[in-house]
C-alpha cells in the first residue's frame, strides 16, 4: 500500500472566499474521481478557497489538492491520475486556519495501520484544547485547521485498540461537524450529535454516495436515501452499509443550523428534510405581512435573496422585477477576510438595471445583513441610478452574536446588529426603512423549531463555547510551510 499526492499551484483571487465547506464521497463507483469532481462542482457555493479529492483502488491511495475553484484545481488529465472506485472530496472555506495549501482537505496521513483521509465541515469547539493536549505530549501538527485533531485521535493507541475506534474518537469532539473519512477499502460518514451541519446519503445502483447537500446527489444521478442521523457513524465497505451511533445518549433537542436554510444551501437542495427554496419563499411571505411597506416594485439581492423576494412579492401584491444582475464569477462577500476585499467584490458583483429602479419606490429583499458595508454600497448605487425610495427587508432576524459552529463572523464587533439598534443600522446603510423577519417567523415553517440553532440571533448556544477559537488563533503553533515538496 502506498500514497501519492500532488498539488495544483493556483492562487486564490481576492474575491474567491465563500462560506462553509462541502463534502462529497462515493463507494463502489467506477471512475470515482470524476464523480467526486462533479459532486464538488455542484457544492462550489460552499467553498471557493481550495478543493481536494482522495481516491483508492483497493491498493493505492492517491490524492490531488489545490488552492482555488474546483475547475482550477482539477483537469481531465489530472483526474485520470486518480484511479479508483472509492473516495472522498472537499471544497473549503476555512473557519479555522488560514489560506494555506496545508489546510486544504481532505487531510491524508499514514498511521501504523495504513492510510487515512479526513474531510470536515463545521467547527470543533474543543479543537484547540485537544490540540494542546497532544502537542504537550510531543505530537506534531502539519496544519492550522481544527480538523486535524481527529487524525491524532484516530492514531492514539487508547482509541486504536478499541473495537469502535472511529466512534470513540468522534465522541471526544464537541461542536459542529460532519465528517467523511476513508481508508484504502472503506468510506465513513458521521454527523455531530446535535446535527449542526447537513450530510446526506444517496445511491446509484449498488454504489453509495455522500454529500453535504442533495443538489450534489442529483448532479451525479444518485437517488436520495436519507440524511445521516445526528450522532451516527455510517461505514460502507465490500460487505455493504453499516450504521452505529457513537454517542450513548441523544441530546434533548438538535441544533441544526438555521443559516443553512437562510443563506448557505442551494435553493434546489433539501436540507434537514426541508426544500430550501420553499422555506425561503415562506420567509418572504411572512416578511411581507410582518413588515409591510408601500412600494412600486420588489427586487431581490441575488442569488440567496431570490426565493424570499418572490415570497414577499406574492405576499404583498407588489410586482417583482430584476433590479440587480449578478456576475456569477464573483463570490459572496460577507465572509471575505478583509474589508477591502469585500468592498471591491461588492463593486464588481452586482450591476443595477436603471430602467427598473429609476424613479421607483423599491423593496430590496436580502437574506441577511452581517457587517452592513455591502448593504450600504448597494443602497448608494440604487440611489445613484435614480431610485426614489429604498426599503430594505431582511428574511432573518438581526445577527447579534458570533457563531462558533462554522460560520466566519466570529466577533460581535463585526456584526452590525451586535451593538447597534435597527435605526442606527438603517442610517448607516442609507435606507428609507429597514426591517427584519421576526424570530417567530424564522421558525414558523418547522414542526420542531426547537431542533434549530439560532445562537447567532439569540446568543443561546447549544454546545458550550468555552475554549472556542477564532479563525487564525492556531497560526501561532504552525509555521507556514513551502508549497513545493509538502
Amino acid at each position: 500500500m502506498s500514497v501519492s499526492c500532488h498539488h495544483c499551484k493556483v492562487k486564490i483571487p481576492n474575491d474567491s472566499l465563500h462560506e462553509q465547506c462541502g463534502l462529497f464521497g462515493v463507494f463502489g463507483l467506477e471512475n470515482a474521481a470524476t464523480a467526486i469532481y462533479h459532486g464538488l462542482f455542484s457544492l462550489q457555493h460552499r467553498g471557493q478557497e481550495g478543493a481536494g479529492i482522495v481516491v483508492s483502488d483497493g491498493d493505492k491511495v492517491r490524492c490531488a489538492r489545490g488552492l482555488g475553484l474546483v475547475s482550477e484545481v482539477f483537469t481531465k488529465d489530472s483526474l485520470k491520475t486518480l484511479p479508483g472506485n472509492l473516495g472522498i472530496g472537499h471544497v473549503r472555506y476555512g473557519t479555522t486556519g488560514s489560506t494555506r495549501i496545508q489546510n486544504v482537505q481532505p487531510l491524508v496521513v499514514e498511521c501504523v495501520d495504513g492510510i487515512w483521509a479526513v474531510a470536515h465541515n463545521g467547527n470543533i469547539v474543543n479543537g484547540a484544547e485537544i490540540r494542546r493536549s497532544y502537542q504537550s505530549s510531543g505530537a506534531i501538527f502539519q496544519t492550522t485547521t481544527d480538523s486535524e485533531v481527529l487524525v491524532h485521535l484516530l492514531a492514539d493507541p487508547k482509541f486504536r485498540s478499541q473495537p469502535y475506534r472511529v466512534g470513540q474518537a468522534l465522541s471526544q469532539l464537541k461542536g459542529a461537524f460532519s465528517f467523511l473519512l476513508m481508508t484504502k477499502n472503506c468510506v465513513m460518514a458521521a454527523r455531530d450529535p446535535f446535527g449542526f451541519r447537513p450530510l446526506a446519503i444517496g445511491r446509484i445502483g449498488d454504489a453509495w454516495v455522500f454529500a453535504s447537500e442533495t443538489c450534489a446527489l442529483v448532479q451525479v444521478g444518485a437517488d436520495f436515501v436519507r440524511d445521516i442521523f445526528p450522532g451516527e457513524l455510517v461505514t460502507v465497505d465490500k460487505t455493504g452499509l453499516h450504521s452505529t451511533m457513537f454517542i450513548k445518549k441523544q441530546p434533548d433537542h438538535l441544533a441544526q443550523c438555521i443559516f443553512e436554510l437562510v443563506y448557505f444551501a442551494r435553493p434546489d437542495s433539501r436540507v434537514f428534510g426541508e426544500n430550501v427554496h420553499q422555506i425561503r419563499f415562506q420567509y418572504g411571505m411572512r416578511l411581507a405581512k410582518e413588515q409591510p411597506v408601500k412600494a412600486d416594485v420588489v427586487i431581490a439581492v441575488p442569488d440567496s435573496g431570490n426565493s424570499a423576494a418572490l415570497g414577499f412579492s406574492r405576499g404583498s401584491g407588489i410586482i417583482l422585477d430584476q433590479g440587480f444582475i449578478r456576475n456569477h464569477y464573483i463570490g459572496r462577500t460577507f465572509i471575505m477576510p478583509e474589508p477591502t476585499d469585500r468592498a471591491e467584490s461588492v463593486d464588481m458583483k452586482l450591476a443595477v438595471l436603471p430602467e427598473v429602479v429609476k424613479g421607483k419606490r423599491l423593496v430590496v429583499v436580502d437574506d441577511s445583513i452581517v457587517r452592513g458595508t455591502t448593504a450600504r454600497r448597494r443602497v448608494k448605487r440604487l440611489r445613484e441610478v435614480g431610485a426614489k425610495e429604498v426599503h430594505i427587508r431582511i428574511s432573518c432576524p438581526p445577527l447579534t452574536h458570533p457563531c462558533f459552529y462554522g460560520i466566519d463572523f466570529p466577533t460581535r464587533e463585526e456584526l452590525a446588529a451586535g451593538s447597534n439598534d435597527i435605526e442606527t443600522i438603517r442610517k448607516f446603510i442609507g435606507a428609507d426603512t429597514l426591517a427584519y423577519l421576526s424570530l417567530e417567523g424564522l421558525l414558523a415553517p418547522f414542526k420542531k423549531p426547537e431542533d434549530f440553532c439560532t445562537a447567532c440571533f439569540t446568543g443561546n448556544y447549544a454546545v458550550d463555547i468555552h475554549g472556542a477559537v477564532q479563525k487564525r488563533v492556531l497560526e501561532r503553533s504552525a509555521p507556514e510551510l513551502p508549497l513545493a515538496g509538502y
